[in-house]
């Protein structure tokens, strides 16, 4: 319904998600008699207790695509929605991300489809497991136990991520200021909503995983904030030294990897497009994630071993200006692929 969709649309806004197309399911429902018609008259389906099912063995469960009473089911509008995306957009492959729960309705809608309409688009299932709670139990939201709404979790993110920035700026014996409070909103707002979008694109994704506040906001290890604090050290470095990133971006700069640190950097970075295709072959963002993971790791060894501003000498301080360039760019361009945004100074 319209206020529904609003309120919606409304946390779609705070994700940064966006759609080209909404169609409801009422939007198929003058499409599935003709369905019921196609399928009866194609030799698919076939009564059974009054009800019109189809039985993709003889053993199976039969799908049922009309019930005895006349009422039309799931599986019936998502042969619609399947016929009607085909001849309307002639997809290369259609992505259902679904629990895994719903594996044996998909298995059986793709056969159906295959048979019933001969096309060559890809059905894909991409699965995912449950969210648990600290019981090991999947977090049930209508219980009054766990936090009710995705959009009442992006605030407790942003709260948690605003304590964060907070607590290091009093540590630096910052006084509050107008342009700290709007420093302030901005990370929380980024830090925040990027801690749970990373905390769940990071998980295996056919795994159960534990989901764990302190575990998602730390400063340390494979987490959204970590990542976006590498970015933001790394371009900290280019303002310090009065250094235009950009200049390094089309120069035709020597790049000389004489340590173990600077080659072990350059090595990952080259791994960037092999973590994309991987990640598309198996529709794991999991990986992109262990990726930037091990780029951000490399990097801070290189940090603490390879001196920039205070290289030996000017070749090689353009050298790693440049490397510390790149591994900004894959780690930005790679956050951007999950949803995530960074920030120039945190």
């Amino acid at each position: 319904m319209p206020l529904c969709l609003g309120e919606i649309d409304l946390v779609y806004q705070r994700l940064g998600v966006r759609f080209d197309h909404t169609y409801g399911e009422s939007f198929y429902q003058p499409f599935l008699n003709k369905v019921v018609q196609d399928l009866s008259a194609s030799g698919l389906a076939r009564e059974s207790e009054g009800a019109l099912a189809i039985f993709l063995t003889e053993d199976a469960t039969p799908a049922l695509v009309r019930k005895s009473d006349g009422a039309f089911t799931y599986m019936t509008t998502d042969l619609a929605t399947i016929q009607y995306r085909v001849e309307q957009w002639k997809p290369d492959a259609i992505l259902y991300v679904v629990d895994s729960r719903q594996s044996l309705h998909f298995s059986q809608l793709f056969q159906i489809a295959q048979q019933w309409l001969g096309q060559q688009t890809r059905l894909e299932h991409i699965s995912f497991g449950s969210v648990l709670g600290a019981d090991r139990k999947p977090i049930k939201t209508r219980s009054g136990d766990a936090v009710a709404s995705l959009d009442q979790l992006l605030d407790e993110a942003v709260r948690l991520a605003k304590e964060v920035y907070q607590a290091a700026y009093h540590q630096e014996g910052e006084t509050q200021s107008k342009e700290s409070l709007e420093d302030l909103n901005r990370v929380g707002d980024v830090v925040g909503i990027g801690a749970v979008k990373y905390a769940d694109l990071c998980q295996n994704r056919t795994s159960d995983y534990v989901f764990n506040w302190e575990k998602m906001m730390a400063m340390e290890g494979n987490t959204a904030t970590y990542m976006q604090y590498a970015y933001a050290r790394n371009r900290s470095i280019f303002r310090k030294g009065e250094f235009n990133p950009d200049n390094y971006r089309n120069a035709s700069i020597p790049v000389l990897l004489d340590t173990a640190e600077e080659r072990g950097l350059a090595l990952q970075l080259f791994r960037f497009e092999e973590a994309i295709t991987l990640a598309l072959v198996d529709y794991k963002p999991s990986l992109i994630t262990s990726y930037l993971w091990d780029v951000a790791k490399a990097y801070s060894v290189f940090f603490q071993n390879c001196p920039v501003l205070k290289a030996p000498n000017e070749g090689i301080r353009q050298s790693r200006l440049l490397l510390c360039d790149l591994t900004a760019r894959v780690l930005k361009q790679g956050l951007e692929l999950l949803g995530i945004s960074v920030l120039e100074k945190m």
